[in-house]
């Protein structure tokens, strides 16, 4: 079946979702953020973008970006292409991170924009990461904030006062409310307690102690670890539990 020929925006203004293929774990560790938001930046002068709202979550990031002297595909291909080098070889693995195309939706108007900036803000808080947005150290909420960072936030909040300081007191207030338009979204898994993954290990497993998966051959626990994964346990939890390093997890 052919793909669906991609929305074009008239405003060229798209909210887009990078996912780990096969919903696995992006950012294991601080660098690798960091490495993501720094390669945004990097490229925001070669590819001409602007950048109007992100988040990083665990196994996914969102977007909000206004293409200007690059086509979309191609800002995404470079970004893709320099963070999955970079990831694969500080890991020590092979093959793809992201899902191979990108879900985007074209934003044509202001007021929908701002709601799809809160909507990307409020994803840590609906996720039960941290109870306030300003908590979470992984979204342009702090650009916002703080006046810094690689967000270009004059125009968004430029939609709530011309003074900067007013702007940003309304703009703080705004996304404390919910917001009821639908945006392009993911499915997120629920998070799963130690408790009930030790059971989950166990049970799968077929193991006595968490502990034990260590013990026994790599191919078996491969495919045991395999199987952790499609249950929703993320690589550092079953690391934490079993004691087989995250490097080895990530291999199998």
């Amino acid at each position: 079946m052919p793909r669906r020929v991609r929305e074009k925006s008239e405003t060229r203004v798209y909210h887009i979702i990078l996912r780990g293929v096969n919903k696995q774990t992006i950012f294991e560790e601080r660098e690798d953020g960091k490495k993501f938001l720094s390669t945004l930046a990097e490229y925001k002068n070669d590819s001409g973008y602007k950048i109007y709202a992100y988040c990083l979550m665990s196994n996914h990031i969102h977007l909000l970006m206004k293409e200007e002297k690059e086509p979309l595909e191609i800002i995404m291909r470079r970004i893709g292409a320099r963070f999955v080098y970079w990831y694969n070889y500080k890991y020590e693995r092979t093959g793809h991170l992201f899902q191979d195309r990108y879900k985007s939706e074209a934003v044509e108007d202001e007021a929908y924009l701002i709601n799809v900036v809160r909507y990307i803000h409020q994803n840590p808080l609906k996720a039960g990461i941290v109870e306030d947005i300003k908590d979470y150290k992984w979204s342009s909420y702090q650009d916002y904030m703080n006046n810094k960072g690689l967000t270009d936030t004059d125009f968004v909040l430029g939609h709530f006062d011309m003074d900067r300081e007013k702007s940003k007191v309304l703009f703080e207030t705004f996304h404390k409310k919910e917001s009821e338009v639908k945006c392009l979204e993911i499915t997120e898994r629920r998070r799963i307690k130690d408790s009930e993954a030790i059971g989950i290990i166990k049970e799968l497993c077929h193991v006595n102690h968490c502990m034990d998966l260590q013990n026994i051959h790599s191919h078996e626990r491969n495919q045991s670890i395999k199987l952790l994964k499609d249950e929703g346990l993320s690589t550092r939890q079953i690391s934490r539990l079993t004691g087989i390093s995250r490097y080895s997890i990530l291999k199998a």
